[in-house]
């Protein structure tokens, strides 16, 4: 029969006639057959079958032998032994490799031709070896397909017991192999086909033996974090996932982020591999898994292994958001990423390109879950850019395309930032000491002490409250330059954005610090912020001058232009004719601009009348305190109860009773005992050092026209009001009997709002005077205390000073300019070689409370004083909230209020005021020009933070992260850890804010500071 079967399929008769006698030769299957003849038969078949020439041949032999098979199955039992399995498996069949899978599709047939025999269960054996040895030869996805589907077909074929485990293991080793060759959509189909077959079969291991389970997914995990970089495996490995129970999620995760044999870049590649699992189109659960791993690493503070899968990762989850059968996976785990990455806005930064477009292709593309998902994603990209908000450049385009989408509320923000950050993950043995190791409640940054460095702290925390300073610093582009303007700039960024509670100013120490001042010893912060002030403007204008010699006949280069237009926009003082100095285009300095303003000094001769008046710049005025109130003919109690302005303007006009210096009844102090409450007020202190000085005896002032020493008067006046009015109480006076410089303990009443006398140039003035030429007043010196020290004037003249006071009216105007107090740094101690430095401030600019009636006009100099009744009554008011105040003492930042400002001389004695920053205010109808600018538009808040500095504030608030991991760590090696008492965070009321130790600025009542510095 088998002759006959072969000879006729390599006829060349009709397909018909060939078909009809091999239906005669199955028909013959049921009759009797020799065992020779169906051994004969299931070899031509065999051969039929898998070395057949054409489709029929293979056809043929498929049919007769099942035929035969199932009418003589002991006799094809026979033909299908063990060593012919073996030697199909092993060696092949003729011309087919043992690989073939022509060959498993053989041995599967033939298997279900002996479903239900005997010889079936003894072929198991030996086929669980065989299909070991075929996993560890890394079989192709075709062949591993066929491999499992016999399998699931005959399951006691499936090895046993630790040949299971084993072989579980090798098959997931596998997986990691299947690299998809797919060119096209049907082959991509049938990879995934095969995959799915794959896993399906270790489903059904793992469900009838569980002990295989956890060693597969060791072996899972083995792969995954392989660093071998000449090995890639296969996202084919994301289809077993699926199958994971999730209720294993919580034991496994703990399990891999605990193991202290885990290295960190094993972490990595095992997370980034399972992100990339994300683009398998068919996996389940592979968000939820990544999520888990992501918060359990959070957990144990493995922030390095976050931020660089974090960075490396984020753009391709963002490119997963356009396919729609993987988008929702993706936008979880998208979410999680971003939302839990609130160190640095590089991670949402790299995505932002890509948000405008995807937003048009969802609202265009019809599909019936788009909008939902749209809606979600707008939800998502909201809360980034109120995260990281100042970048409008970044944002418009953004904003534009999600307008008609809802926002979520700022509370849902806030609350859905507070859940995603990666601090909030930190599991339930975190030790306390952790807990403060972020910023405190107030968002605020504090300043570590390097040494006796509070007097920096405490000037360099009110610049950054300089609202409108500040923004015009972080508005310059410096191009990389090394300067100390580049200095203050990072350090500013870092104020803002750094997650440490408390910033190194180490750098900015080195480079700013005066030449004379001792390393480690407490010095002047007055002093400090006049050279600090004085550096930056002659630095800018040393650069500004190179520029403009390098850029001949140009008038600046682009980068020039970037520096000046950033922060040249003029300052409008106040309403009145444009002075020369301040005309746009006049090249002024930032310092300039946002301190600078202008004294007139006039001496007029008291013989010949003749005028000499002069005019300079200043960045700060230093307030003398008034001289002693006990003099000879001292004022009568009439005076004490109805001077002017109290005592200071008392002394200075000696008494005299001009109808300048009338005030409600009461409002004076006695001098003549030592109170608590304030006796003096800055306003003054202004007001004492604007008052007219008689040159006399021999302070004579020298005559030109009289060509001799002439009594003579000397008058200041502000005639050009700047931003930041900087006001320095110069407490220290000389003590040339013990040759120390004593503090005098004044307690000066700080009012809230002042107003500034402004002289306006008439005719006759601005044509008489003789302009300086502009630079910073640290090296005039009359900007230092000699400029404030004022001369009592005789009674003989006190009549002859009025009546001129008067005339000058027609030919000057008085102007009072608005301020409202920005920041104030105190001084907590005796003496300026010892104590401690903290500050005060809040963020106020010059829109903060636009004034729609500002202080009156044509006032005297004394007239200040008339609106500091009501300013001393405004300051006591509580009209602000609680937060709006910020004590900066060194690393401690905290909230408090107006009112304790007021109150912590009275309260710790030695705690005195010693610099002021009043902030000038816009009036109604004359909006100020010195907001920043940036491309053209003025800024109302916080500039972009630039590429440069944004990647200075990323390495550092990684270098913090990873801090607190590596002593996360140290604390799980540790069987058990020290307990540390520490002073939370809380309000300053209990405590001498300038307390630094047992001698503090108060508290005690005593003069205890033995040798106190600040430390």
């Amino acid at each position: 029969m088998d002759k006959i079967l072969e000879a006729l399929v390599s006829s060349s008769h009709p397909l018909t006639v060939k078909r009809a006698i091999v239906k005669k030769v199955m028909e013959a299957a049921e009759k009797e057959v020799t065992e020779e003849q169906c051994q004969a038969l299931y070899h031509l078949t065999t051969r039929f079958i898998l070395q057949g020439e054409d489709a029929f041949q293979r056809q043929v032999g498929l049919q007769v032998q099942e035929a035969y098979a199932r009418y003589h199955r002991d006799e094809f039992a026979r033909f299908f032994s063990k060593e012919y399995v073996l030697g199909l498996l092993q060696q092949g069949y003729g011309s087919l490799d043992r690989r073939d899978p022509a060959i498993l599709d053989f041995l599967h047939g033939s298997l279900r031709l002996l479903i239900s025999c005997p010889a079936v269960l003894e072929l198991a054996p030996l086929l669980q070896t065989e299909v070991l040895r075929i996993i560890c030869e890394r079989p192709e996805p075709a062949t591993c397909a066929k491999l499992a589907t016999i399998l699931t077909d005959f399951p006691q074929c499936v090895p046993r017991e630790k040949a299971g485990v084993l072989f579980c293991q090798q098959l997931v080793r596998t997986f990691a192999y299947f690299h998809c060759p797919a060119t096209d959509e049907r082959e991509l189909r049938e990879y995934v086909s095969q995959v799915t077959r794959v896993s399906a079969l270790l489903q059904g291991i793992w469900k009838a033996e569980p002990a295989t389970l956890l060693p597969s997914l060791q072996e899972v995990f083995a792969i995954i974090s392989s660093t071998d970089p000449s090995f890639e495996p296969s996202i084919a490995l994301a289809s077993l996932v699926q199958h994971i129970p999730l209720q294993m999620i919580t034991v496994l995760i703990k399990s891999l982020t605990t193991d202290q044999n885990v290295k960190d870049a094993s972490m990595t590649q095992a997370l980034c591999r399972m992100i990339d699992w994300l683009s398998w189109p068919l996996a389940n659960h592979v968000d939820t898994w990544v999520i888990a791993l992501l918060k359990g690493l959070a957990a144990v503070q493995k922030f390095t292994i976050l931020i660089d899968v974090t960075l490396l990762k984020i753009e391709q989850v963002f490119n997963r958001l356009w396919y729609p059968i993987v988008r929702q996976g993706a936008l979880v785990v998208l979410s999680h990423m971003l939302l839990s990455f609130q160190h640095s806005p590089e991670a949402f930064h790299l995505v932002v390109p890509h948000i405008v477009p995807l937003v048009k292709s969802l609202k265009s593309d019809g599909l019936p879950n788009s909008k939902t998902f749209l809606l979600q994603f707008a939800e998502l990209i909201h809360c980034m850019m109120y995260q990281y908000s100042g970048f409008p450049d970044l944002y418009d385009s953004i904003l534009e395309s999600i307008k008609d989408l809802s926002k979520p509320s700022e509370e849902k923000i806030k609350f859905v930032l507070n859940q995603s950050a990666w601090t909030s993950q930190s599991n339930s043995f975190a030790s306390g000491l952790l807990k403060i190791t972020g910023k405190s409640e107030t968002g605020k940054t504090g300043l570590v002490n390097l040494g006796n460095t509070c007097y920096m702290n405490s000037i360099i925390q009110i610049l950054f409250m300089a609202t409108d300073f500040r923004r015009h610093v972080m508005s310059l582009h410096l191009n990389g330059s090394n300067s100390l303007m580049k200095k203050l700039q990072l350090l500013f960024a870092f104020l803002a954005h750094t997650q440490r509670a408390a910033y190194s100013p180490r750098s900015f120490l080195e480079v700013s610090r005066p030449p004379w001042f001792t390393a480690g010893s407490q010095q002047d912060c007055s002093e400090y912020l006049r050279f600090l002030l004085d550096r930056l403007h002659e630095e800018e204008k040393t650069l500004s001058a190179l520029q403009v010699t390098s850029q001949k006949p140009e008038p600046a280069s682009t980068s020039a232009e970037t520096l000046h237009n950033a922060v040249s926009q003029p300052v409008a003082d106040v309403p009145s004719h444009p002075d020369p100095v301040v005309a746009e285009g006049d090249g002024r300095t930032l310092v300039e601009r946002m301190f600078g303003g202008r004294l007139s000094t006039a001496i007029r001769c008291l013989q010949c009348h003749s005028l000499s008046e002069k005019e300079e710049p200043f960045t700060d005025l230093s307030l003398a305190f008034c001289p002693s109130m006990s003099q000879p003919h001292g004022p009568t109690d009439e005076h004490k109860s109805s001077s002017s302005v109290g005592p200071c303007q008392g002394a200075v006009n000696g008494g005299s009773e001009s109808s300048e210096g009338s005030v409600k009844e009461g409002t004076g102090t006695k001098m003549e005992m030592p109170v608590v409450e304030p006796t003096l007020s800055v306003t003054d202190l202004v007001d004492y050092f604007l008052a007219p000085e008689i040159l006399e005896n021999e302070n004579c002032y020298f005559c030109e026209r009289c060509a001799s020493l002439q009594r003579a008067e000397k008058v200041m006046r502000v005639v050009a009001a700047p931003e930041y009015l900087i006001l320095t109480l110069l407490r220290f006076s000389y003590d040339a009997t013990c040759h120390v410089r004593r503090k005098i303990l004044d307690n000066v009443g700080i009012p809230l709002h002042m107003c500034l006398p402004l002289r306006q140039h008439g005719s006759s003035a601005s044509s008489s005077s003789s302009t300086a030429a502009a630079s910073s007043s640290s090296d005039s010196p009359e900007s230092g205390e000699n400029l404030a020290k004022k001369l009592k004037p005789s009674q003989k003249e006190e009549g002859m000073t009025e009546s001129r006071t008067k005339s000058k009216k027609n030919n000057l105007e008085m102007l009072s300019v608005p301020y409202v107090l920005s920041s104030v740094v105190m001084h907590s101690g005796m003496s300026s070689e010892s104590g401690h430095y903290y500050s005060y401030g809040r963020n106020v600019s010059s829109t903060d409370g636009l004034v729609a009636n500002p202080c009156p006009k044509n006032l005297e100099s004394s007239s200040l004083s008339e609106n500091s009744t009501t300013t001393q009554e405004d300051m006591g008011c509580p009209d602000h909230k609680s937060t709006d105040w910020f004590l900066f003492n060194d690393s401690r930042v905290t909230f408090t209020n107006f009112q304790s400002l007021q109150n912590v001389t009275s309260r710790f004695p030695k705690d005195t005021a010693y610099v002021l920053i009043y902030r000038k205010q816009e009036v109604s109808g004359h909006p100020s020009n010195s907001g920043p600018v940036v491309n053209g538009s003025k800024l109302s808040g916080e500039p972009p933070l630039q590429k440069e500095l944004m990647d200075a504030i990323t390495k550092d608030n990684k270098l913090f992260l990873q801090e607190q991991e590596l002593n996360a760590r140290a604390r799980a090696l540790q069987a058990t850890s020290t307990s540390c008492s520490f002073r939370p965070n809380g309000s300053d009321d209990n405590e001498p804010p300038g307390s630094c130790g047992p001698s503090g600025g108060g508290g005690g009542g005593g003069f205890n500071t033995i040798s106190r510095l600040v430390f």
